[in-house]
């Protein structure tokens, strides 16, 4: 016989039914593991996107390849972010630095998108083309990104 919510919230008030048990919080060398590893596949993913982003801003008609590559980077960009953010964290300063590492990514991936925007524009014109010259990688936020890791790495890995 099913015990309605009323009935159910009145036992666990009066201490009849017992809420489940909470699981225990991991460890924060876990925590810290879970977040290097999918840093250091953010870090490696950023390889192939500097150089979609810099094919975009090569002289000359951009290669058709290079929006698949952009693509690619774009997409394994996304999906890192997701993982980033599935990772599970207590500790405040590595809810802070995935945080961080987030805001990096998201960068990297609107930077391939604008890039690919530039590159394969519909209405070409000197603005649109003097920018796109400009292009020459993902730039400071990637080396951002291998820095945190690096800093991570320093910190919670024994020496």
């Amino acid at each position: 016989m099913a015990v309605s919510p009323f009935r159910r919230r009145a036992a666990v008030l009066l201490g009849g039914l017992r809420p489940p048990p909470v699981a225990p919080r991991p460890s924060r060398e876990v925590q810290a593991r879970a977040l290097l590893a999918v840093l250091e596949e953010a870090v490696a993913a950023q390889r192939p996107a500097d150089a979609a982003v810099a094919a975009c801003g090569e002289p000359g008609p951009v290669p058709g390849r290079v929006a698949r590559d952009c693509g690619d980077a774009a997409s394994a960009l996304l999906r890192l972010r997701a993982r980033l953010r599935d990772v599970p964290l207590t500790e405040p300063d590595l809810v802070e630095a995935r945080a961080y590492a987030g805001r990096l990514l998201d960068y990297g991936q609107w930077m391939v998108h604008q890039s690919a925007n530039l590159a394969f524009t519909v209405h070409p014109d000197a603005r649109t083309e003097a920018a796109r010259r400009q292009l020459n990688g993902l730039g400071r936020p990637a080396d951002d990104l291998r820095r945190l890791l690096d800093a991570l790495r320093a910190r919670e890995d024994p020496p």
